[in-house]
């Protein structure tokens, strides 16, 4: 009962609550109870809004596939090592969730800048000549910035997963004839998939979600969903319209976890146990 409770104040009523606003309407005075699909029909017509949404998806999507890339070796290489190896590794995956959103966001700038790292890099290794701006203020500096706060997102449960893998099914593959290679597809990554599933789940979202970076690092190209979002409850004011906005990415969201079961069961990715 206490969690239905927990459930019903926290998400159930919220989410009623932003499906009742999206058709209210904004005036100078406030929010006007007047049932109108305006808000939606505002979103449809006006193409900035569903570029800036296939733009966060795009992103996000990128963000995903890059940090999957990144992580599955590592997670298969950090669940092989000794104890003490993997526990020297596992706290250095968990060192960025020590520390601030907004410093390791902030940290990319003298790495990326005009006089930064890399710049610096790139002159005295006399491959540029002048320092290269490309690097920030744009979706490449988003990109890599996300990738460097949501990594751990995807390390952790895809090395959980390889953690609980059973040797001896490893083993019986091997005994009967099964190339490495063919073991892994087979064996490996079918039962680390919860692992992988659960990884692309929690990174889509927080990087479909962003705004804090996008918003310092990404300049007028870097602009993502989330900062249109944002803008309507602290700049415009525009309660009605931001409603519709959240609920078009709880939408996009929830379809990601519609995908996500057909290739796992949630409670599986989640840790859940019957």
């Amino acid at each position: 009962m206490p969690a239905c409770l927990l459930l019903m104040v926290y998400l159930v009523i919220p989410i009623v609550m932003l499906i009742v606003m999206s058709f209210y309407r904004s005036t100078l005075f406030g929010v006007v109870p007047d049932f109108s699909w305006n808000n939606y029909l505002h979103f449809l017509r006006n193409p900035m809004f569903p570029n800036l949404l296939l733009r966060s998806i795009r992103l996000a999507v990128t963000v995903t596939a890059i940090s999957l890339l990144v992580s599955y070796p590592f997670a298969y290489f950090l669940a092989r090592g000794t104890r003490r190896f993997r526990t020297t590794l596992l706290i250095l995956v968990m060192v960025p969730f020590w520390t601030s959103y907004l410093i390791r966001t902030m940290s990319w700038l003298p790495i990326l800048g005009i006089k930064g790292l890399v710049n610096y890099s790139l002159m005295t290794l006399q491959l540029v000549e002048s320092p290269v701006e490309a690097f920030l203020f744009n979706q490449f500096s988003v990109v890599l910035t996300l990738i460097h706060i949501y990594l751990p997102y995807m390390v952790v449960p895809i090395y959980l997963s390889l953690d609980r893998l059973d040797g001896r099914l490893l083993e019986a593959a091997s005994d009967l004839g099964a190339t490495p290679l063919r073991t892994f597809w087979h064996v490996t990554l079918p039962l680390s998939l919860p692992g992988v599933v659960g990884g692309i789940v929690m990174v889509f979202i927080a990087a479909f979600g962003a705004y804090v970076t996008p918003k310092l690092l990404g300049g007028s190209s870097g602009i993502m969903f989330g900062n249109v979002l944002a803008d309507q409850y602290s700049g415009t004011f525009n309660w009605p319209f931001g409603a519709v906005l959240a609920l078009i990415m709880i939408a996009v969201v929830l379809g990601l976890l519609v995908v996500a079961s057909r290739f796992a069961r949630l409670d599986a990715v989640f840790g859940a146990r019957a």
